[in-house]
């Protein structure tokens, strides 16, 4: 799992981050993508994706053909002026709406998080603003004041499109849950052009019917840039075989996170290429359902969604990739290692339970 920002409330999973409620209990304390936020644009636009990043492409300008001026004989009289070409926007990336799979712990929870990110965070031209924003969360059955949590979710642009990287549990119990909607973002400008960002939502969600219910949001805000980040996080930023999100980035980036964290990451990036969810910022401060502290928020702690370019919830991934993973990232200095694998080990660092079948959590206490 990974941590929030400091207005959330208190929420988390066991151990580090282990959930109270279903799965192996872990013992110890508190319990990675660049790769790849989901788009669903309410009137035209695109839907969200756990995949890959799609190429933004598009046409370029036609050049219309000269006319002539009515009535005039030819060779005789001035010529009409070539109109200039009319610029075409380039189009924002559109990607498929993202969708849980099949082997999903109550999988309706997650697509009913990432539907609601998606409304907030694209829309077609014309389509900025808190009030469109309410209708498009208003049609999806959700309270149209979920809007006003929206934040960097939705900046002022002309239009906006989102890619949601994948949704993973910050925490999910009989009645209540929390995914973390790690997203990629598009946004143009009055002026045309396309900037490129992302944040990871901590969505809220209570049981419900005929279906759950969001009953309220914390998009991530990670710090500024660090003037010169450390040797080993400037490493990782560089390194192809660890893939992270944006806000994941940013964390790094902001010299908000222990050493223990990027050395880690490198060590590990050895073996297996990684793909991160969550670091620091867009999770819970507390492990989900308890009143601890996680790891997270202190920058002690990051979550691996896939290996190999596998995904850690995918029942066709090995289960022995996973065990060898979670049993290195002990290796690498973790005292707490979740995932969906139960291990036994030597000083029982590790623990699975219902919110750590989509991830891998590693931590650490210094």
């Amino acid at each position: 799992m990974g941590d929030g920002t400091a207005d959330r409330t208190g929420d988390g999973t066991t151990g580090d981050d282990t959930t109270v409620g279903g799965g192996v209990p872990a013992t110890g304390r508190r319990g990675v993508l660049r790769a790849g936020a989901a788009a669903l644009v309410l009137g035209a636009v695109a839907g969200c994706t756990s995949g890959s990043k799609p190429p933004a492409t598009g046409p370029g300008p036609g050049t219309p053909t000269p006319g002539t001026a009515t009535g005039t004989p030819p060779g005789a009289g001035t010529p009409t002026a070539t109109p200039a070409p009319t610029a075409v926007a380039t189009p924002l990336p559109q990607p498929p709406l993202w969708q849980p799979g099949p082997s999903e712990i109550q999988p309706d929870v997650k697509r009913r998080a990432v539907e609601l990110v998606a409304a907030l965070g694209a829309w077609p031209p014309g389509g900025q603003g808190v009030e469109a924003a309410r209708a498009r969360v208003a049609a999806l059955g959700l309270p149209p004041a979920l809007a006003d949590q929206a934040g960097p979710l939705a900046p002022p642009a002309v239009e906006a499109s989102l890619e949601v990287i994948v949704a993973q549990y910050g925490g999910i119990l009989a009645d209540s849950a929390s995914v973390l909607v790690v997203c990629r973002q598009w946004t143009r400008g009055a002026d045309g052009s396309v900037a490129e960002g992302g944040t990871t939502v901590d969505v809220r969600l209570s049981r419900a019917a005929p279906r759950w219910t969001v009953t309220d949001l914390h998009p991530g805000v990670a710090g500024p840039a660090a003037a010169a980040p450390p040797p080993a996080v400037a490493r990782v930023l560089a390194e192809p075989r660890i893939e992270l999100p944006p806000e994941a980035a940013a964390d790094l980036s902001s010299g908000t996170v222990h050493a223990s964290v990027p050395e880690a990451m490198l060590r590990l990036a050895g073996p297996y290429t990684l793909s991160v969810s969550v670091v620091r910022t867009g999770h819970p401060l507390d492990v989900f359902g308890t009143t601890r502290p996680s790891d997270h928020p202190p920058g002690r702690a990051f979550d691996v969604w896939r290996i190999d370019g596998m995904a850690v919830v995918d029942p066709a991934t090995p289960r022995q990739l996973i065990e060898s993973f979670m049993r290195d990232a002990a290796a690498a200095g973790s005292y707490n290692v979740g995932g969906p694998v139960a291990i036994a080990g030597a000083g029982n660092r590790f623990f699975t339970d219902d919110t750590h079948h989509d991830h891998c959590h590693i931590g650490f206490d210094h």
